[in-house]
């Protein structure tokens, strides 16, 4: 699994900056950051390509916050295991 860092994130979504990240996050529209550190944030490179592939095949906002729901209910069932 690999975890991407926000200039890796930018570049695959084609965001320009921190903030529509964090926007997007606030809006359902994007998974939270995992700690990677004290002070630093990643996204598994699986929930990135998972929101792209959304994107690009025309989902709704409403379709990619129930995806953004479903990936973090995946995240929260890997750390059970």
């Amino acid at each position: 699994m690999t975890i991407l860092r926000m200039p890796a994130v930018k570049a695959e979504t084609g965001h320009r900056s921190h903030a529509s990240i964090y926007n997007a996050i606030k809006a359902g529209l994007f998974t939270t950051g995992v700690a990677i550190g004290q002070r630093s944030k990643g996204w598994p490179a699986d929930e990135v390509q998972a929101i792209n592939a959304a994107r690009i095949a025309g989902k709704s906002d409403a379709e990619i916050r129930e995806l953004v729901k479903r990936l973090h209910a995946k995240r929260a069932e890997l750390a059970t295991a």
